[in-house]
């Protein structure tokens, strides 16, 4: 299958960089580029793309906004959000999670990686693993937004014990295989449990699913993987 991408980013040298990069894959295309958020959100719903490679920081309708609509969307269910993000303002990386966004990549990242993170979250995973992210994510969602951790966390009695483990496990950053290691199981069995536990939860993804863990209190701030 051809993973379809589209491109926001407001500048065009990166945007042709990125259209360079991902065209010379067999297995991607770029379908679209963008230059702000709303024309982000606007070639969204023409194209239908499998990823949309979002910068958070763009002129007029930014980032932020168009990964809120764009996950927002019933119709755009398929399409995942990929955040090129600095780390500059790390409250935008917690808004974007919180959004939906599937995945979050810095801009120095090399070209394996770029394609590595839009292959993963093509796939429905979370890029959330590497050590940078996982810090953002304990320091900011670890502050849930006001009177959400009472709703969020009587959502999780819906959850058997062994989803609770696997949900807490995945919000600290491990893989499924990694997971799979310490619970003596194999990594199929805790994606079960994880699509289960997303299933149960509507969460959109598993970056969703982590967000729902930290703003319920199930994974406390600064927990170690």
């Amino acid at each position: 299958m051809t993973i379809r991408v589209l491109l926001a980013d407001d500048q065009a040298l990166l945007r042709g960089a990125f259209r360079m990069l991902i065209d010379a894959e067999e297995d991607m295309e770029v379908v679209g580029e963008a230059a702000d958020g709303r024309e982000a959100v606007e070639l969204a719903r023409a194209t239908r793309p499998d990823v949309v490679l979002m910068d958070i920081r763009m002129p007029g309708a930014d980032g932020l906004g168009a990964t809120a609509a764009i996950c927002g969307d019933e119709e755009l269910s398929g399409t995942r959000v990929l955040i090129l993000t600095t780390f500059e303002i790390d409250e935008y990386v917690a808004q974007a999670l919180r959004a939906g966004a599937g995945g979050f990549l810095g801009k120095g990242a090399d070209p394996k990686e770029l394609l590595a993170a839009v292959r993963t979250v093509a796939a429905g995973d979370a890029l959330l693993s590497p050590a940078a992210t996982r810090a953002v994510i304990d320091r900011l969602l670890a502050q849930p937004d006001r009177g959400a951790g009472g709703a969020a966390s009587e959502r999780l009695a819906v959850l058997t014990a062994r989803e609770r483990e696997v949900m807490s496990m995945a919000a600290t950053g491990l893989t499924n295989e990694e997971i799979a290691e310490r619970m003596f199981v194999s990594p199929f069995t805790v994606r079960t449990h994880v699509h289960r536990a997303m299933s149960k939860l509507d969460a959109r993804d598993r970056a969703q699913l982590v967000a729902i863990a930290y703003q319920s209190g199930l994974v406390p701030p600064g927990r170690p993987s």
